[in-house]
């Protein structure tokens, strides 16, 4: 059985999906890092949960934060004694009325692969103008060399990306297959020394599991696993947790550690793992199978996981066509800002990953409704208590398009009960705390890497103003119009245009489809 996984783990590392990307380009947007850069009069969320504040100037020196100054109170003028006196050569940022946060780290950032026919360039740009400036790459499905080259090239901003945190697929690079704990200690030991941040797991058997997590205990090393329905018999989150796993992603696992009648899912009799349909279908059947709600099992798991630090990265968002195919399927931003080949990807298919679009109708979308409710209760609930929740967003996949996904998280965090402040928490300073960079990151405060963004509009009021095609409103005229988007991107005190990264990706596109005569049409119809 060792064997049989660790050949599937290799297939699939090997498979077109991941096949190496081209590198991205040496970096032409950006302007900075200045000896000063002043932002003037914004509205101030600073990601410690604290209410937004405002008016403030902001003075960054350099790529780090030099001074935040209040300069006067809402529907007054700004007292001009207070501000920060501006030289000729400073660069002055006119942010009156607008917000400024803590750059967004999304915590389940794949950079794409060969079947989805992405660049690093389009992914990049992308997650930048949406304001996510750090990433964790759980997996490196173009390679550990590839990522840790990437990585390495975005700290010293030669390249227009996010920072990266490294995270290695459990196996990836090693010279044999690993069948005992020797090996295993042996392959942390390796990706430590090449530089990488943590490790993603899909499960492994439980010798192998457990001495792989204690070896990268040992050395400082993160860990996090997508507890997959192949390996969960072996480890559900609570064993896992138990062995010193830090975190999960996703939801897999946490059912079943909460399951009271038995052991394995539900599994029907006619169940291919391989067969997405069978995947997904059921998977949407998993959480009604486990304890009910502030029940005394319910309870005994969330205060275990508590007591042991864990850390939940649920990605609800790529699972979010399960409940409501054709509002994902006709998002109104994959018109102008989803590849022609991504659009392939994404259609009904009995190979791709995530297309199970097979027979999928009225009755899954339901089951899937309830079995977020159900979710979403565990997340709020875990949250509320003290447990650490980041944002996620694991897109490419499933109509997920990067960027716009993780916004749509926020929203799906919402909806689970979190206080838009709360959200605006887990997306920096939590996630910042999970990858060990919160000294560094995930508020904005003197002293700490100027990495943030601006908006024009309150995302505390509406959470839609943070998407790249913004929100729509209606004026006192009639008009109907937009507002919205992330107007400046910082990165190390590099200001970017986010409005323009997204237009160059608008370019990209329009590009592909014209070289192919592509248009987008909907599965099975002909226009």
């Amino acid at each position: 059985m060792k064997k049989i996984f660790q050949l599937i783990l290799l297939v699939l590392i090997a498979s077109p999906l991941y096949a190496q990307m081209s590198d991205a380009p040496n970096r032409s947007e950006g302007e900075g890092p200045y000896d000063r850069l002043i932002i003037l009069g914004v509205n101030l969320i600073d990601g410690t949960g604290s209410p937004a504040t405002g008016p403030v100037d902001i003075v960054v020196e350099g790529n780090r934060i030099a001074r935040i100054q209040t300069v006067g109170y809402p529907g007054l003028p700004i007292n001009e004694n207070r501000r920060p006196k501006a030289g000729a050569n400073d660069k002055v940022i006119d942010a009156t009325g607008m917000y400024l946060l803590p750059g967004f780290i999304d915590m389940h950032a794949h950079t794409g692969g060969g079947a989805q026919g992405t660049t690093p360039e389009y992914v990049y740009k992308l997650w930048m103008a949406h304001g996510i400036t750090t990433i964790r790459e759980p997996g490196s499905g173009n390679g550990m060399d590839w990522t840790l080259r990437h990585k390495a090239r975005s700290e010293k901003n030669e390249i227009t990306a996010p920072r990266i945190s490294a995270y290695i697929s459990f196996g990836q690079g090693a010279s044999e297959q690993i069948i005992n704990e020797k090996q295993a200690r042996d392959w942390v030991q390796m990706i430590n020394k090449a530089g990488a941040d943590g490790i993603k797991f899909f499960g492994a058997s439980p010798k192998v599991y457990a001495a792989a997590i204690d070896e990268a205990n040992k050395l400082g090393l993160e860990t996090m696993t997508h507890h997959a329905q192949t390996r969960v018999v072996y480890n559900n989150v609570l064993t896992s947790a138990r062995l010193g796993l830090t975190s999960m992603t996703h939801w897999y696992g946490l059912p079943e550690a909460l399951f009271e009648d038995r052991i394995i899912q539900d599994y029907p009799l006619d169940y291919n793992y391989n067969n997405e349909q069978h995947r997904f279908e059921e998977a949407g059947k998993l959480w009604k199978q486990a304890a009910e709600p502030y029940s005394e099992k319910w309870n005994a798991v969330m205060d275990e996981l508590l007591e042991l630090d864990f850390i939940l990265n649920p990605t609800m968002t790529i699972y979010e066509a399960s409940r409501d195919l054709m509002a994902q399927r006709r998002a109104e931003w994959h018109e102008k800002y989803t590849l022609p080949s991504l659009w392939k990807f994404y259609a009904p298919s009995r190979i791709s990953h995530g297309s199970y679009w097979l027979d999928w109708g009225t009755e899954q979308e339901v089951e899937w409704k309830n079995n977020f409710r159900l979710w979403m209760e565990f997340v709020n609930e875990y949250k509320n208590r003290g447990g650490r929740v980041t944002l996620g967003s694991d897109a490419g996949y499933i109509y997920k398009l990067y960027g716009f996904a993780y916004i749509q998280e926020m929203e799906m965090m919402r909806e689970a009960g979190f206080h838009p402040l709360e959200i605006f928490q887990s997306a920096s300073l939590k996630a910042a705390e999970v990858l060990g960079m919160d000294d560094e990151l995930g508020t904005i405060e003197v002293g700490k890497l100027a990495d943030m963004l601006i908006v024009d509009a309150n995302p505390m009021a509406n959470l839609k103003v943070l998407y790249g095609t913004g929100a729509i409103f209606v004026d006192n005229e009639n008009n109907v119009k937009r507002h919205g988007g992330v107007v400046y991107t910082i990165k190390d005190g590099i200001v970017y245009d986010a409005k323009q990264l997204l237009k160059d990706v608008e370019n990209m596109v329009q590009t592909a489809k014209d070289n192919e005569n592509f248009e987008i049409t909907q599965p099975g119809v002909k226009y």
